[in-house]
């Protein structure tokens, strides 16, 4: 999954507007204009499509955790230069607060299986003999899930 698939996927999923998207960039000590997020959220055939970087997705994601959590205290957590759908499904988790039944349960609403242990090796660090890649498969069936769980009403063709 492209940085801007996910960042559609999520901003439609929590019906967030362009000036909430440019507010959880803000949490994030990030500026970014409503022109930029536009731009971000366009088709990539369209001529106005600009693409997210991973570092981007990073500083959304980690102001989508402030967001949703409150800001913590102290230095903020620098945004990774470089994402792979383990860390974005993470911090996911985190903004959302979600326990691996949850995560489960939102899963099984995309109709995908999943054991515990499959999940936890996913929230392993890289280094772990027991880490597993997340495809984009599950990341997507995540997010898929999370939308039935938060917009039952809701098309995905719409995104």
């Amino acid at each position: 999954m492209t940085s801007n698939d996910i960042l559609r996927r999520v901003r439609y999923t929590f019906d967030l507007k362009d000036n909430v998207t440019t507010e959880i960039f803000a949490l994030a000590d990030h500026t970014v204009t409503n022109d930029q997020v536009s731009r971000w959220l366009k088709k990539e055939d369209d001529e106005s499509f600009v693409k997210l970087s991973d570092t981007e997705l990073a500083i959304f994601l980690n102001g989508f955790i402030n967001f949703k959590r409150g800001k913590r205290d102290g230095e903020q957590p620098k945004p990774e230069t470089r994402l792979s759908n383990n860390v974005v499904f993470q911090k996911l988790r985190i903004a959302l607060n979600l326990k691996a039944e949850d995560i489960l349960d939102i899963l099984q609403l995309a109709d995908f299986r999943l054991s515990k242990h499959e999940l936890s090796a996913f929230f392993r660090k890289p280094d772990n003999k027991h880490y597993k890649e997340c495809k984009d498969q599950v990341l997507r069936n995540f997010l898929s899930g999370l939308q039935r769980q938060l917009r039952p009403n809701s098309d995905e063709s719409e995104l």
